[in-house]
């Protein structure tokens, strides 16, 4: 299937030399983004965050697996210029990312990977079919406030909002579509430096334990971090960590 054209929200000067793209996870969007691209714009950053396909005003389609958000991701680049100085991705966005390095080596300069989704087994995607499902048709602020009393505000209607806005068609076929669940082959091939900033285990971390060990030895370009607290979404229950932990990479 050819590429779409994602929808964009853009923070900082579009003129700055340094191009960063974020890329959400499954339900969110381009909006859901602001606090790390709010960094980035004031570290003098030119910031994108994009709706997937599916997502938020971006086109809809009628498959959703990794490898087609990928595809769509290779094709986003920034103006004037085929290659990002920096690509965020969380969860399936950050997976989406994997592979459009590993396909499109000079895609991006860098990956910061925030708790990836890179390989799952079948409990969890059934997990997360359920939590989407129950994300678009049901959840109000109050819930998401409820579950995630340490969020900013914001988060919390942006949440709800972007999990509103994408299509039910496409959160459930990101989970059919994906059946296996693994760019692990990707993984490996990642020539560029890549930091994961993953969440605890016993949090909802998609990437922990073994599989974390093994990637970092399998592929030297890989970092990895735990910021302690965070569960799922780093970057919204420790966004002081997080960011953090983000500018220390961009700085070594």
């Amino acid at each position: 299937m050819p590429a779409l054209s994602l929808s964009r929200l853009h923070w900082g000067r579009p003129s700055a030399d340094k191009k960063a793209l974020m890329v959400h996870g499954l339900g969110s969007s381009a909006a859901t983004c602001w606090r790390v691209m709010e960094t980035l714009a004031d570290q003098g950053w030119s910031s994108t965050a994009v709706d997937l396909r599916g997502h938020g005003s971006s086109p809809r389609a009628s498959t959703y697996a990794i490898t087609d958000f990928a595809t769509d991701l290779e094709a986003t680049t920034p103006e004037g210029t085929n290659t990002w100085d920096l690509v965020i991705g969380h969860s399936i966005g950050a997976a989406a990312a994997v592979v459009a390095s590993s396909r499109k080596p000079r895609w991006a300069r860098r990956l910061v990977l925030i708790d990836p989704a890179l390989s799952l087994d079948d409990s969890t995607r059934m997990q997360i079919l359920e939590n989407q499902r129950l994300g678009h048709l049901h959840q109000s602020v109050d819930d998401v406030r409820g579950l995630n009393p340490a969020w900013h505000p914001l988060d919390w209607e942006l949440r709800v909002q972007a999990n509103r806005s994408a299509s039910l068609f496409a959160l459930e076929h990101a989970v059919f579509d994906n059946d296996p669940w693994d760019v692990t082959d990707y993984a490996k091939t990642v020539t560029v430096p890549t930091h994961v900033l993953g969440g605890e285990q016993e949090r909802g971390s998609m990437f922990y334990g073994d599989y974390a060990t093994d990637m970092l030895a399998t592929n030297e370009n890989f970092s990895y971090e735990i910021i302690e607290g965070a569960g799922h979404s780093v970057h919204r229950d420790k966004p002081t960590e997080t960011m953090r932990a983000l500018l220390a990479f961009l700085g070594s």
